[in-house]
């Protein structure tokens, strides 16, 4: 017997649900052809009806459409259901019931042009997104579209008296990455000359993607970008919500725009964010607590010097880390209350704790074999003083919770050897000292905008504390040969400090396609299986 329970329809509803669901007969299927808001309310309603999705489409959606519903055959476009009465359902849905889940339940792509460094990262914060945003290290920054250079220009600089003084700083930093740029490629062919099993194409591309690590130092965090994004519209919200209450001008107009926008596709999932009662009492709540605490942080630590210390630091981690991995590794094979398991766990000899360990890891042909959420039981917070540029591209790890302060000259920039091999060395000291100069100009009238002026180079301290499966998937993607040397250092030394100071090396061990190596073209293995992976398709 089939062990699912197949519903019948009329030859009527099987037409109208031809247009909206891939099949009628199996358990799984998926919506096609529906408003995103008719979705959510669907969803909705879903959660308290003793119906069937297909069932309630019917019931409760088909009256709708707009015009009489073709047979299956028919040519042309599927009807569109009424997205007013949808809407409405939702609405009544999301206030009678005050379910935020709801939210989840559809969702839309937006794309954010032009967005500055800054704002990238304030775009990418939330963890419920999915997020793709413009490489710095396969676009070269040398072109000047629509004339100008490509950075942010933010109003409350220009419309203050340094304004001249930010274009002139920026205009050449961005001069000066055009100029070396070829500089840097023609040292990098020499310096990594071609052989014979390398195609020109693939080539070409690593060495254009080494020169755009080594000069990325150079951009300004005014520098722009575009970022891709897919969220709910519980994530808009949020997101939406925490731009509104920017103190950066960029951000809160993108939110209006972003807004504006997102309204034409999933209006009803955003209808609280510009309500007085609520999303903008949310805003001045988020405004309040920032002030008042900068404020109290301010009273407290004014006047303390900071104190040397390393790029990386592990600060904090899990006592007692190989119980609770064995603990979580055993306790859904078991029957057992934790309490009693973490007692016999902590009882096993080392060779029946090193057979659960082998046992629950498995052999890792690659990196995207990972081990159960066991490893989600032991954290680590580490303390990092890394480039700009790193920080960036760690930030978007979302499984992070991650806490940054203010970019700023004051600690110091990183100049990468092959500035100096290349012979470019006093060029990117001076684009330096203009970005210092500009950032202590600009940081007494505007403190927060005073950030547009400072390059990728200068180093920013921020804190990362994650768990163990959420280190592994970070520190093995991001040392692999092809990542940027800045991040793959920063993350090697977080694996050492892992099974050294921590001394959990059996956690370091499962990290097995953590890479230690140090490369010098780093792209060049990735851009040869880019091309191997073309060839095989054709």
């Amino acid at each position: 017997m089939h062990p699912y329970v197949v519903e019948e329809f009329t030859p009527h509803e099987q037409a109208v649900l031809d247009r909206y669901v891939s099949n009628t007969d199996r358990p799984v299927f998926a919506l096609l052809d529906l408003p995103e808001v008719v979705k959510g309310a669907l969803y909705a309603r879903y959660s308290r009806s003793p119906k069937s999705l297909r069932r309630l489409l019917l019931d409760e959606f088909a009256e709708d459409l707009s015009n009489q519903v073709a047979p299956p055959q028919a040519a042309g476009p599927a009807p569109a259901l009424n997205a007013d009465r949808a809407a409405q359902l939702y609405r009544r849905v999301f206030l009678e019931y005050g379910d935020d889940s709801v939210a989840q339940l559809g969702g839309a792509h937006v794309a954010v042009e032009q967005a500055s460094n800054l704002l990238t990262k304030q775009l990418e914060w939330g963890r419920l997104g999915a997020y793709l945003e413009q490489s710095t290290r396969y676009m070269p920054y040398d072109d000047r579209p629509g004339g100008r250079w490509r950075y942010y220009r933010d109003p409350d600089v220009l419309t203050s008296p340094h304004a001249q003084a930010y274009t002139e700083a920026l205009d050449s930093n961005f001069t000066t990455y055009a100029e070396l740029l070829p500089v840097v490629l023609g040292w990098a062919e020499r310096r990594f000359p071609r052989d014979d099993t390398t195609s020109p194409v693939v080539y070409r591309n690593a060495i254009k993607a080494k020169a755009c690590d080594v000069l990325r130092g150079l951009l300004p965090a005014a520098t722009v970008s575009n970022v891709g994004i897919f969220a709910s519209g519980q994530a808009y919200e949020q997101l939406l919500l925490r731009l509104r209450a920017s103190e950066l001008a960029e951000a809160r107009d993108v939110a209006a725009m972003m807004l504006s926008e997102l309204r034409t596709v999933i209006p009803s999932f955003l209808t609280r964010v510009d309500r007085p009662d609520r999303g903008e009492v949310w805003v001045d709540y988020l405004r309040d607590t920032r002030a008042s605490t900068r404020d109290v942080a301010t009273q407290l630590l004014e006047g303390v010097a900071s104190k040397p210390a390393a790029e990386v630091e592990l600060v904090a981690w899990s006592p007692d880390a190989e119980v609770e991995l064995l603990c979580g590794m055993l306790y859904p094979h078991s029957h057992l209350p934790e309490s009693q398991l973490r007692t016999l766990t902590e009882a096993l000899s080392g060779d029946d704790r090193r057979r659960v360990v082998r046992a629950y890891v498995g052999e890792r042909a690659n990196r995207r074999h990972k081990p159960g959420r066991a490893l989600e039981r032991v954290w680590y917070r580490f303390d990092v003083c890394s480039d700009y540029g790193a920080f960036r591209d760690l930030q978007r790890h979302r499984m992070l919770t991650i806490e940054w302060q203010e970019l700023s000259a004051r600690h110091g920039y990183d100049t990468p050897v092959e500035i100096d091999e290349a012979g470019v060395g006093d060029q990117w000291h001076a684009a330096m000292d203009r970005q210092a100069q500009l950032y202590e100009r600009l940081v007494v009238d505007l403190p927060r905008q005073a950030q547009y002026a400072v390059g990728f180079a200068w180093r920013l301290r921020y804190s990362m504390q994650l768990n163990a499966r959420a280190a592994m998937q970070m520190l093995e993607l991001r040392t692999t040969p092809q990542g940027h040397p800045s991040y793959r250092r920063i993350c090697q030394q977080m694996h050492r400090l892992i099974a050294e100071q921590a001394g959990h090396e059996a956690v370091a061990e499962m990290m097995s396609h953590v890479d230690h190596s140090t490369g010098e073209l780093e792209r060049l293995e990735a851009e040869r299986a880019v091309e191997a992976r073309r060839a095989a398709r054709t």
